[in-house]
């Protein structure tokens, strides 16, 4: 059942009404043409925003005279400005886009988003359309990620190799192992939380992670980064789109499908119920859904395409068939809300705690 929320805040949106008052970052991209601003769009995403000027050059073209500001953000960090921003001011972005899947959700659930029935709404996959609120855009698996000159045998190719490798002299050195930060970064948390459904050992993985010093993250890029020159090992459970596009650019980082399952997860648009301009946030969500902006999204941002009219490396026919049924997809529905129910996160992140002996 639907629930707004609207006689009293929650304490998630009174701590980010607070936060409104501090100045925030924001891209701004102007249209590249010479004639007049037509349209302003405001974007809250989890998305870099250098990985994102691509797109939003490629619907500037398609939609002239639109100036597009864009905010990069966590994913709680969005969800918690959508909220505070409809339930105080009235008003909030255009558009939103996350890989928060759980989150974004939630947020159409409670009636932050509105409904948007599109000529593509009809033919887009039933598993990554909600009530024609909530649309999974993307595929995107979890990988490990691999320090190429620190496994010339090769690196795990399952969590059982990878819990060989941490009780074996691989692991010696402490902290060559990294992962999300489960408390600050929704997918790692969602990715952590969809292991403990289909792997039994998942603790014992994750306390040897522990034992070998495990580094915690609430970025992708920072634990890539640390990877690809060394600094790490290994980093379980990282956004494929962003490693293999990374792969592409740095020589000794290398990714891994892991054979046992492989969990993938969207990153989920929505165009929010007190969207300032909702005609705009409307336009760039058929634009994400036509063939043209699933091509960019797959050719140029390597973020595999929904759409069954884009083929590339990273769709689901592709992934297909090197995993087959291993393949562990995250479907866009109200399913995904029991990741955020707050005895059921309790409950995981007390395990995660306990398991690394964090106080």
């Amino acid at each position: 059942m639907m629930q707004t929320h609207r006689q009293s805040l929650t304490l998630w949106t009174l701590v980010l009404t607070v936060q409104l008052s501090a100045p925030v970052q924001a891209a701004r991209f102007d249209f590249p043409s010479l004639g007049p601003e037509t349209e302003s769009l405001t974007i809250y995403s989890t998305l870099d925003a250098p990985l994102a000027a691509p797109l939003i050059a490629a619907f500037q073209a398609a939609y002239p005279g639109t100036t597009v500001i864009y905010e990069d953000l966590l994913a709680g960090e969005i969800a918690a400005r959508v909220m505070a921003e409809t339930d105080t001011v009235g008003q909030t972005a255009d558009f939103v886009f996350s890989s928060g899947m759980d989150a974004q959700v939630k947020l159409a659930n409670d009636g932050y988003a509105r409904p948007v029935s599109l000529p593509e709404s009809a033919t887009w996959p039933r598993w990554a359309n909600w009530r024609d609120m909530a649309y999974a855009m993307t595929l995107e698996p979890g990988v490990l990620v691999y320090h190429k000159p620190s496994f010339p045998d090769g690196p795990p190719a399952s969590r059982f190799d990878l819990l060989d490798w941490l009780h074996g002299p691989g692991a010696a050195d402490p902290g060559r192992i990294g992962t999300y930060d489960i408390e600050r970064s929704s997918v790692g948390y969602l990715f952590l939380a969809r292991d403990e459904e289909h792997f039994p050992d998942i603790w014992s993985l994750v306390r040897a992670m522990g034992a070998a010093g495990l580094q915690t993250y609430p970025t992708s890029h920072q634990i890539i980064d640390r990877v690809a020159d060394g600094r790490l090992a290994l980093g379980y459970n990282i956004l494929g789109s962003y490693a293999a596009d990374q792969a592409r650019l740095r020589p000794d980082l290398g990714l891994v499908l892991l054979r046992d399952f492989t969990v993938v997860v969207s990153r989920v648009a929505l165009v929010p119920r007190a969207a300032r301009s909702p005609q705009a946030g409307a336009a760039f969500l058929q634009f994400l859904m036509s063939s043209s902006g699933q091509s960019v999204l797959s050719d140029r941002l390597r973020l595999p395409a929904v759409s069954l009219e884009v083929v590339g490396d990273g769709n689901m026919a592709a992934m297909s068939a090197v995993l087959g049924d291993q393949l562990r997809l995250v479907p866009v529905s109200p399913g995904v809300l029991a990741y955020l129910d707050q005895a059921k996160r309790r409950n995981l992140i007390g395990k995660w705690r306990a398991a690394l002996q964090l106080r």
